[in-house]
């Protein structure tokens, strides 16, 4: 354990390079003994914030800046945004995002009377696919779970209407519906490469949230230099490709996704299916 170089900052936490993992690194005995591992957080009686309190005194997995990190960075951020807010990362939320972009469908924990509309998880296993068992992250907390830990790295439920509209929003960079969330130029800082050569081995970049398609070759799939987008933890996927004026969602429920190679082939499916040049872009001459 040796001293940080200099203090994490929000891009750091925002590009996953602040050194901390889901508390499965070379401390990873210590961050258990604590009781502070891997994504889920349903399933607490406690808010993020208290256990992000925690975190604090545990050895990190890198010094801020130098290495890709997968981890608590967005549960961090979301308690920032408590904190600077004054609210529960859920009342904020509907206020500022949910609420004004009529995504009424999207939220923590699933209202009681509507626990029918949550989607079964199902779970790879030997090659088949099966009902989950895991008590936590199959059916998980989201309808009977404590209620009070609104992590803003996971565990947010959706529709695939709800969550189609907020990357519209994306792609129309910042508004839909004359309610503006973000300014272009705030999107344009979000969806370019922020960590050079850490991630993918430089194959893709990392924005403010996103993986970013900087090099088509270098990506080495179906795509298009500019398009940006990540996945969900049950093994949903989604992109936005400005250049194609289009957003794709694939919501699923997985977990664990084994092998699976449903992402590539959905992936390759869309782009297969456009036989004309983008949008407003005309043809060439040849």
């Amino acid at each position: 354990v040796v001293p940080a170089k200099r203090p994490i900052t929000i891009r750091d936490l925002l590009t996953h390079t602040a050194g901390i993992s889901y508390g499965r690194g070379p401390a990873q005995e210590q961050w258990k003994a604590a009781g502070i591992q891997d994504w889920y957080f349903a399933d607490r009686s406690e808010p993020v914030s208290a256990v992000v309190e925690r975190m604090a005194a545990l050895p990190m997995d890198a010094q801020p800046g130098e290495k890709y990190v997968y981890g608590y960075n967005t549960d961090i951020l979301g308690v920032v945004v408590e904190k600077v807010s004054g609210l529960t990362l859920a009342e904020f939320f509907q206020k500022r995002i949910t609420g004004p972009l009529g995504l009424a469908d999207t939220q923590f924990y699933l209202p009681p009377a509507q626990k029918d509309r949550l989607a079964a998880v199902y779970a790879a296993k030997d090659g088949k696919i099966e009902r989950a068992t895991d008590p936590k992250t199959g059916q998980g907390h989201y309808v009977d779970g404590p209620r009070v830990a609104f992590a803003g790295g996971a565990g947010l439920l959706s529709t695939a209407r709800d969550y189609g509209r907020f990357l519209q929003v994306l792609l129309n960079g910042g508004e839909i519906d004359g309610v503006r969330l973000l300014s272009p130029k705030t999107v344009e800082l979000m969806t370019v490469n922020h960590v050079g050569t850490l991630f993918s081995d430089g194959n893709l970049g990392v924005g403010l949230g996103f993986a970013v398609i900087e090099d088509l070759g270098r990506a080495g799939r179906h795509g298009t230099a500019g398009a940006f987008g990540w996945g969900g933890a049950y093994h949903t996927t989604y992109w936005v490709d400005p250049r194609e004026k289009m957003v794709v969602v694939l919501m699923t429920q997985l977990l664990p996704a084994g092998n699976s190679d449903l992402h590539q082939k959905f992936r390759a499916l869309v782009y297969q299916s456009i036989v004309g040049p983008p949008t407003g872009v005309p043809p060439t001459r040849r």
